[in-house]
C-alpha cells in the first residue's frame, strides 16, 4: 500500500513537473514580437569644430606639381586705389595650372584695393597694369616654379615668398587647399597670401603674435601656425 502510494505520488509529481516546464518553455515572451533595439548610434548633425580646423577646405581647382614654367602677364589695366605715391603692378600666371586668369587677377586687384590692405591712410596707392615699368608683380604659380623662384630661400614645395626679382610667388597648392588649422574661409586665408608676400615688396618684415587671442599681424607668417592669434588677412582690419 505503502509502495502503491509513493509511486502515485511520484507519477502525479512528474506530471505536474512535466506540466510547469512546457507552459514555461512555449510561453510567448513579452518581447518575442518587438523590433529588436537598434544598436547603431545616430550621427551628431553638427561636425566638432576640431574636425573642421583640422580638415583642408575643398579644392576649387586641382593643384599641379609643376606648371610648364612660363608666366603669362593677365590682360588688362585697373584703376587707381589710394592717394598715396603710386604702385603699379602686374599680376601673372604660370602656364599649366588650369586657372583661371582674369579671376585671379580680379581677385588680387581687389585685395590690394580694399580699404585695409597697403593703401590705407594714404600710405601707397595701388594699379594694375600690364605693360611698362612695375613696382612688383603678384603671380600665381606651381610649387615647383615657386620653389624655384624662391631659391635661395627654401620654400619647400609649400610655402610662398616674395622673391628677388620683385615678384609675390603665391604657391598654388597653398592657394587651393589653405592650411590645417588655420580657417575653412579660402577667401580670407587668399587675402592674406596676397597682403602678406606683397607687404614684402613694400618693406615689410615678418612679426609675431603679439598675444594670445589677438588679431594676427598679416605679416605673421600664418601659413605656419598662428602661435595664439586669430586669423586675419588685412594690415588695416
Amino acid at each position: 500500500m505503502r509502495r502503491r502510494r509513493r509511486t502515485v505520488m511520484i507519477t502525479l509529481l512528474v506530471v505536474v513537473t512535466a506540466g510547469w516546464f512546457w507552459q514555461v518553455t512555449h510561453r510567448p515572451s513579452a518581447l518575442g514580437d518587438q523590433p529588436a533595439e537598434a544598436t547603431v548610434r545616430a550621427v551628431p548633425s553638427v561636425v566638432p569644430s576640431s574636425a573642421l580646423h583640422s580638415a583642408a577646405p575643398p579644392s576649387h581647382v586641382a593643384v599641379v606639381a609643376a606648371g610648364n614654367g612660363q608666366l603669362a602677364v593677365v590682360p588688362g589695366t585697373g584703376k587707381q586705389y589710394g592717394t598715396g605715391p603710386l604702385k603699379r603692378y602686374m599680376v601673372e600666371v604660370e602656364g599649366g595650372l588650369g586657372e583661371d586668369p582674369q579671376a585671379f587677377a580680379a581677385f588680387v586687384e581687389r585685395t590690394l584695393g580694399d580699404p585695409r590692405s597697403w593703401t590705407h591712410g594714404g600710405a601707397v596707392s595701388v594699379q594694375r597694369v600690364d605693360s611698362g615699368p612695375v613696382s612688383f608683380r603678384v603671380t600665381l604659380a606651381s610649387p615647383r616654379t615657386v620653389d624655384r623662384y624662391c631659391a635661395p630661400l627654401n620654400t619647400n614645395g609649400f610655402t610662398s615668398c616674395f622673391d628677388s626679382r620683385g615678384r609675390a610667388m603665391l604657391n598654388q597648392a597653398r592657394w587651393e587647399t589653405g592650411v590645417p588649422g588655420y580657417t575653412a574661409d579660402m577667401t580670407t586665408y587668399r587675402q592674406y597670401m596676397v597682403n602678406h608676400e606683397v607687404g614684402h615688396g613694400l618693406g615689410h618684415s615678418h612679426r609675431f603674435c603679439p598675444r594670445a587671442g589677438a588679431l594676427a599681424p598679416v605679416m605673421q607668417q600664418q601659413t605656419l601656425g598662428m602661435q595664439g592669434c586669430r586669423h586675419n588677412a588685412w594690415p588695416y582690419p
